[in-house]
């Protein structure tokens, strides 16, 4: 796992700009802490912060190859998890290894198949090729979007970066946000290939996207399709298991110390589970972590989204499947610590607002990392499978807007009144929702027969797996990688995504409750508590001490009046914050306030330029 990035310039010799691609690359080194590299060949220069996972010595990058037209040169993010059976294929075409490395592997397979190579990987990538045979640039983003990759147009070529903050490392870089970048930071849509950043796009998962002296291209090569699903319930929980075996397998392949992520739900349960009985085979032990708070397991309040706190559970799985365990447990002065707020907005480039969760996923990381490099999570299996709420709420499935916003204010609270009035205004977050949700919605197929309740929810799965969970993967990657730790998915393994969204939702949800077949296809290897255990998301401190460090936090801002977040936050709606925290109001009072810190720290480290009007 890495950081890459890169400036192609057709109009210079990028040679006298090496200072600049140096600046560009030192961003990324939270990324790649091991290694640093850059080659730079005439108007194309790329750099490389390297995340030593697999063969240590031999995967150095850029890695280039050359050839008589001209140098090939790769930068890569992330791994390959079929590169073995690649290196098999190529070298059976001639080509000739020196490094036991997967970027070694897709170099060659550039090579031998150009930018069909994207269809033979199986893995989690972003990278980028320097072809100096045609002068092209090709970049290439995984199918679901796991690895971060994001460019910028410029006059005469892009730049581009794991990362917005290697781009704006670049003095040819727009450091502004538009109304239209607010818009998308608020509304919690995802569209897709935006980056919020004026002049800065996203690579949209599944694509590759060529720049040549003529422009740039964008190709699919794939996306979420329709297909008829032929197995009955038996076949489709037998073949889940067979996947899953062979995702955690493959994943589990490093050369460095890894662990897994263990919350007490399901997902991470049953892959925590799978991984301690493929250990065991050659007489390793699983290591697993979790998070909690001081005091949560026994003061804790069931709520709208959480009936159990996770610790007992996370302690079944840990003693059933024999892990080597660690509690990471976090008290409220951590998470309300102005630093983590700072290094989790930097990690991020943009006030995200996800509070405690964020800050909190950050520290478990952190303690993580000073054990092992690579982390196996149970995310997106809760998109893959249907084990949100929404799946169950008739409301939420028949509503025309994006599901996981019918009952998010009620849930997670309302910050919607934080902002001024004027810029409530202009922004129109409603009217923004509604255009996306009708572009996000209309090119999803039905298939011939499919019922109208069946399309019903195939469409809310749809929306999950091309909206939803991109907030998650972009999420997990960069408050892991702000600490150098690769966080793996198996549950976002495209072959699985295919087969289980392909799956009708009678059968997904065949026993009434949520992720039917993941819970049927891993029941051998689970606790029974975790087996009948409802699902329950990432947990968020319940401390009241918290919310009270935020008030604090926030009385501090309200002391600088000329600060520029005023032009976006209320200050009477903090002034009221921080003065009357009424019990009913708390909730939407505490992500309030988390949004109007997160808002100013950002406006602090980047120094955007807003253009409100």
């Amino acid at each position: 796992m890495c950081g890459i990035t890169g400036w192609v310039s057709y109009a210079r010799d990028l040679v006298a700009e090496r200072a600049t691609v140096d600046a560009m690359t030192a961003t990324m080194s939270c990324r790649g802490p091991d290694d640093s590299g850059t080659w730079i060949s005439g108007p194309a220069a790329l750099g490389h912060r390297r995340l030593a996972i697999i063969d240590l010595p031999g995967g150095t990058q850029p890695m280039t190859v050359r050839t008589d037209g001209g140098p090939v040169a790769l930068v890569y993010s992330g791994e390959t998890y079929n590169y073995t059976e690649l290196r098999r294929e190529l070298a059976a075409r001639g080509h000739r290894f020196t490094t036991d490395s997967d970027t070694e592997v897709v170099l060659h397979a550039y090579l031998e198949w150009g930018t069909a190579l994207a269809e033979r990987l199986n893995g989690m990538y972003a990278f980028a090729v320097w072809d100096g045979r045609t002068r092209r640039l090709v970049m290439v983003r995984d199918r679901m979007g796991i690895k971060p990759l994001c460019y910028a147009e410029t006059p005469d070529g892009v730049l581009f970066g794991s990362e917005p903050k290697a781009i704006l490392a670049n003095p040819h870089a727009r450091r502004e946000v538009t109304l239209d970048g607010l818009r998308e930071l608020m509304a919690f849509v995802k569209t897709p290939g935006h980056a919020v950043w004026e002049g800065m796009r996203e690579v949209e998962p599944g694509t590759v996207v060529t720049v040549s002296p003529g422009g740039v291209r964008t190709d699919v090569y794939w996306r979420l399709e329709t297909r008829p699903h032929p197995d009955g319930k038996d076949e489709t929980i037998a073949h889940v298991r067979a996947l899953m075996d062979d995702i955690v397998r493959r994943q589990l392949v490093s050369d460095v110390p890894r662990c897994t992520l263990l919350s007490g739900g399901l997902d991470s349960s049953a892959m925590t589970a799978l991984a301690a009985r493929q250990l065991a085979e050659s007489g390793e032990t699983v290591r697993s972590f979790a998070v909690d708070f001081v005091g949560q397991t026994e003061n804790f309040v069931a709520d709208a989204l959480r009936a159990t706190p996770d610790t007992p559970y996370v302690h079944d799985v840990a003693r059933d499947s024999g892990t080597e365990h660690q509690d990471i447990v976090l008290d409220s002065g951590q998470l309300a610590d102005p630093e983590v707020r700072s290094r989790v907005i930097r990690a991020r480039d943009l006030p995200a607002g996800f509070g405690d969760m964020d800050a909190s996923l950050y520290l478990l990381f952190k303690a993580i990392r000073e054990h092992s490099t690579v982390a196996l999570s149970g995310e997106s299996a809760d998109e893959v499978f249907g084990g949100y709420k929404q799946f169950f709420d008739p409301e939420a499935c028949r509503a025309r807007t994006f599901p996981w916003l019918v009952r998010m204010a009620e849930q997670l609270g309302d910050d919607g009144d934080i902002l001024t009035e004027p810029l409530s205004r202009a922004l129109d977050l409603p009217g923004y929702v509604a255009d996306s949700y009708a572009s996000a919605v209309s090119g999803i197929e039905r298939l011939d027969g499919e019922s109208d309740g069946e399309f019903r929810m195939r469409r809310v799965s749809h929306l999950h797996l091309t909206r939803f969970v991109r907030v998650l993967l972009d999420r997990k990657d960069r408050a892991s990688m702000a600490i150098g730790l690769e966080v793996r998915v198996p549950f976002c393994d495209h072959r699985l995504v295919e087969y289980v969204y392909n799956a009708p939702w009678a059968l997904k949800s065949f026993d009434g409750r949520e992720k039917s077949l993941l819970r049927e296809a891993t029941a051998d290897v689970l606790p029974r508590s975790v087996y009948e255990r409802v699902k329950s998301p990432y947990p968020s401190t319940q401390d009241p001490r918290y919310h009270a460090a935020l008030q604090e936090s926030v009385r501090d801002l309200l002391a600088k009046p000329s600060h520029q977040v005023f032009d976006l936050v209320s200050r009477a709606w903090l002034e009221r914050a921080v003065k009357d925290g009424a019990p009913h109001r708390a909730q939407s009072e505490r992500r309030g306030l988390e949004r109007a810190l997160d808002l100013a720290l950002w406006i602090d480290i980047y120094a955007p330029t807003l253009t409100l009007g």
